[in-house]
């Protein structure tokens, strides 16, 4: 059996067979398979020459992949009445268009028209155990199968159902835009119309053979995301747009250094008389307000008189924590005496997810049951750690996932609906909790600040080792693999770093024939609130070793692009490297104070390649690298993306726009900046994420043709690359490699920082006091 079931050698299959089942329901339900044989593994490949590391034999994709195949058979789609087809979709829908994707592979084994398919986003189902968890740029992988085996086993029951009514053969019959046509009668019916008459008195196991590649109608082509309708009209609802009853605004008075924590709260019945204040209430993470308007939670919290007491950080700075650092940096092997070698530190300072919507979660806490909505990457674990926290059974919490504006791996914690839960406890009432924006950037989860030594040996034009230790502030992993068990073992004094480590091994890997190469994680602090931010230790770890790969290339007397695919172990990656470099005009002649960088990175069985521009000349972009404002400006980036097989270009290459941006960001100017325990940025107008004027005014994406027949992962992909190449290309052009990121982060500050003590701008703004 291969690892669909299928027998191979079977008589009469032309394709490979999978099984799926078909569901008792009052209308068609059906499933994808379940049990042993979706794990059994492919036929391996051959050994390549080089030694390969963890990440390129098994990575953290193929576990993700393997753990969610036990539960495949437990997502369904249902066939309506109406002739559409429905189905939840276990993931977070966060702009990422992935609820586009998945109703194009139900579309195209379903023969249905696109618009035909509606795609919601399911609730926590803790059946599913590691089937819902939203990360490591896995849901088009993992869900690629299952998702079409189900559409094909309710094609062809139609089909089924369609002979029994006509008659006829089932041979005779075609499916097509929802129809089933008889091509010897001309008689058809739609599959409203048959979807009762398909449905299953009983559940039971079929087989079916999905469409080849040369098949594909709609995988493959670039579609329109079939919720941008709903998105520019205002229609698409995020958790603030829901109108729970009585769940009015409620916001939190923060502690002024991280997690600081509530001594004596000295006002609180003035508080509470102020206009539109129901409720004021001292909890583990501040003190919570409850308001008709978020504009008067805002008056509440800024009058709010609160005696702190200390946090877990309130005596490191961005220099204590450097240091800290450094003094834990594992060491490098011993240099040979008769070898030449590169040697480097990088700082990658703390940055924020930046999400453009806000922590924010509504709650219904009540004494034998809770109810839940807001965007979770990781619901199973949300509705478990939250039900614990309530001291329910996890049946009586029930846990809604909305669409959520951003995530970046910030919402793979479950922060606001936890504190959402807790203050709806505490109060006796719903809330519907929304974090400021200077909350999210100085109380909620960071990128973690970290330090990258790598060391390369080279003689006779060969590299003969690579050596790269990581050490970064602790990520916290705490949200698990999608549910409580390894949520909590994650948490642990040892297992903490131990899935660090873990993660760390099954992520990174290194594309170049570097002859002997390790690349070792290293923790230190733990005081801190930190997350995956997208592309988790890749941007960092792959910015420092592009750049070390320039400075071989510089020292070996080779082009950069030149000497890249010289040591290249893969024929795709070398393809997408040629692919830049030939659209991109590299090696073209450029004015001194502006250059080229080209870098690569591969990651989930995909690979891309990035070019860039800069100009760093002030003469010319009136700017200067110490200014926060200012410094080097990218004007041009050619992406080359191969991710094996594209299900949706378009979305594709929105993908990798957002990561360049990324990418251009965390290189050049979004960091914060970590004064005794408090970061100083407190607003968009100090986080200086891509600006427009930063945005390269060239911007060009090529989307590889379709290598594989599987696709690979693209949510993470382009912003080590994009950070890479610009970081290289800014070392070209100043002649100097650089070693701190973001480049601008030891100038001035160029802003004024919000005051502390309350840490939220003096006047309500955004259409905050607006009325629910």
């Amino acid at each position: 059996m291969d690892n669909w079931g299928h027998a191979p050698g079977t008589a009469g299959m032309g394709r490979r067979r999978f099984l799926g089942y078909v569901l008792a329901a009052s209308t068609l339900t059906v499933a994808a398979e379940l049990g042993e044989a979706v794990l059994a593994p492919e036929e391996a490949a051959a050994v390549v020459p080089s030694v390969p590391g963890p990440a390129e034999i098994y990575d953290l994709n193929d576990m993700l992949t393997d753990a969610a195949l036990p539960t495949a058979n437990l997502i369904t789609i249902r066939i309506d009445s109406d002739g559409t087809a429905s189905f939840g979709l276990p993931r977070a829908e966060v702009g990422q268009g992935i609820t586009t994707s998945s109703a194009m592979l139900i579309a195209e084994e379903l023969d249905l028209p696109l618009d035909r398919v509606r795609v919601t986003l399911a609730d926590a189902r803790p059946e599913l155990l590691f089937n819902q968890l939203t990360g490591g740029s896995n849901t088009t992988i993992s869900t690629f199968t299952p998702i079409r085996v189900a559409a094909a086993v309710a094609r062809g029951r139609l089909l089924r159902a369609a002979a029994l009514e006509l008659g006829e053969a089932l041979g005779t019959l075609t499916a097509k835009a929802g129809v089933i046509t008889s091509s010897a009668t001309g008689r058809s019916l739609t599959y409203g119309e048959l979807a009762e008459k398909a449905a299953a008195v009983t559940s039971s196991q079929v087989s079916v053979a999905l469409k080849e590649a040369a098949e594909f109608a709609v995988i493959g082509t670039a579609q329109r995301r079939i919720d941008a309708r709903d998105a520019v009209t205002g229609r698409k609802k995020f958790a603030m747009d829901l109108h729970i009853p009585d769940a009015l605004p409620t916001m939190v008075c923060r502690p002024p250094t991280i997690n600081g924590t509530v001594r004596s709260v000295d006002n609180p019945a003035e508080v509470r008389a102020m206009p539109g204040i129901t409720d004021v209430v001292a909890v583990s993470t501040g003190v919570a307000v409850r308001g008709r308007t978020f504009g008067q939670c805002i008056d509440a919290v800024r009058a709010l008189k609160v005696t702190w007491g200390p946090g877990t950080a309130d005596a490191h700075s961005d220099d204590t924590v450097r240091d800290e650092l450094r003094e834990a940096e594992l060491p490098l092997p011993a240099l040979g005496l008769l070898t030449k070698s590169v040697d480097a530190r990088f700082t990658f300072h703390f940055a924020s997810n930046s999400a453009l919507e806000t922590n924010c979660a509504i709650a219904d806490v009540r004494e034998d049951s809770a109810e839940i909505w807001g965007s979770l990457k990781s619901p199973i674990t949300a509705q478990e750690q939250i039900a614990l926290k309530l001291g329910l059974p996890v049946s009586a919490v029930r846990v809604h996932v909305t669409e959520g504006g951003g995530s970046f791996g910030r919402k793979l914690f479950h922060d606001a609906a936890a504190e959402a839960a807790e203050i709806s406890k505490a109060m006796g009432k719903p809330v519907k909790l929304m974090w400021h924006r200077t909350d999210d950037f100085r109380q909620g989860r960071t990128h973690p600040m970290a330090t990258s030594r790598v060391r390369a040996t080279y003689a006779l034009g060969q590299v003969l080792t690579y050596d790269q230790r990581h050490t970064s502030v602790a990520t916290d992993f705490g949200h698990g693999v999608g549910e409580i068990i390894t949520a909590q073992a994650a948490r642990l004094p040892v297992g903490d770093l131990t899935f660090s480590e873990t993660i760390f091994a099954l992520s990174q890997q290194t594309p170049y024939d570097f002859g002997v190469v390790t690349q070792v994680l290293g923790e230190t602090d733990k005081g801190f609130n930190t997350g995956s931010m997208r592309n988790i230790y890749s941007p960092n770890v792959r910015c420092a070793q592009e750049l070390v790969v320039d400075e071989l290339a510089k020292r070996m007397g080779k082009d950069p692009y030149r000497f890249r695919r010289d040591f290249l172990k893969d024929e795709r990656a070398r393809a997408v490297l040629d692919k830049v470099a030939d659209v991109g005009n590299w090696g073209r002649a450029m004015p001194a104070g502006t250059a080229q960088g080209i870098a690569l990175h591969p990651e989930y069985h995909a690979c891309v390649a990035v070019l860039a521009e800069i100009d760093c000349r002030p003469e010319t972009t009136g700017r200067t690298v110490r200014d926060a404002y200012t410094g080097p400006r990218v004007t041009k980036v050619v992406c080359a993306v191969d991710v094996g097989l594209a299900v949706n270009p378009r979305g594709l290459e929105a993908q990798m726009m957002g990561g360049i941006m990324d990418g251009i960001a965390i290189t050049l100017s979004s960091g914060l900046h970590l004064d005794h325990g408090h970061f100083l940025e407190g607003s968009w107008d100090n986080y200086f994420y891509t600006r427009q004027w930063n945005t390269p005014p060239e911007l060009e994406i090529v989307v590889m043709p379709p290598t594989t027949g599987q696709p690979g992962g693209a949510g993470e992909l382009a912003v080590a690359g994009a950070a890479a190449a610009v970081a290289c290309a800014y070392g070209r052009a100043t002649g100097t490699m650089p070693t701190s990121f973001p480049l601008n982060h030891g100038g001035p500050l160029g802003f004024e920082p919000l005051p502390t003590t309350p840490p939220i701008p003096a006047s309500p703004t955004d259409g905050l006091d607006r009325a629910f």
